[in-house]
């Protein structure tokens, strides 16, 4: 098991196998490397129940919300796992996600919400896993989820 296998065990979360992945659902790639960058879509909040669906500010609490972006970090990892051809260990850092958060238009805490994956991927990677980001609200998200983060990671 890899060293950021390991990790996650500890934290009580194992990564999907590779051909249990939901494939892309548009004409569009799970993800992208170029030279040493992997660049992942969108992954939403989802698990094995089935989507995290619901409004920011409406009928979800931000603990709910960060829930589900953790989630969708645990999905990245997924798709950065895959285009590593099973070795996650490749990965040097997390560069940059990008979290989009389904709430009201007075909703403003979306940066608490994408805590969720961003405290998480610092407390399984440590300091590869911090990374600039940006936090945005949307007026709706795909089949009604709650959140949606892409990324980019640095491989070798």
């Amino acid at each position: 098991m890899s060293m950021i296998e390991t990790k996650l065990a500890e934290l009580g979360v194992t990564l999907p196998e590779m051909g249990a992945v939901p494939q892309a659902k548009g004409n569009y790639l799970p993800f992208v490397k170029v030279g040493d960058m992997v660049y992942v879509s969108g992954q939403i909040s989802q698990n094995d129940d089935g989507l995290v669906q619901g409004v920011l500010g409406d009928d979800l609490t931000i603990e709910q919300g960060a829930a589900a972006a953790q989630l969708c970090a645990i999905s990245l990892l997924t798709q950065l796992k895959i285009a590593c051809e099973g070795d996650i260990d490749r990965l040097v850092r997390v560069v940059k996600l990008t979290g989009f958060v389904n709430s009201t238009a007075d909703f403003t805490q979306q940066p608490q919400v994408i805590n969720g994956a961003s405290d998480f991927l610092v407390a399984v990677l440590g300091d590869a896993g911090r990374h600039a980001r940006a936090a945005v609200s949307a007026a709706s998200l795909p089949l009604g989820v709650a959140v949606e983060i892409e990324a980019i990671f640095q491989i070798k």
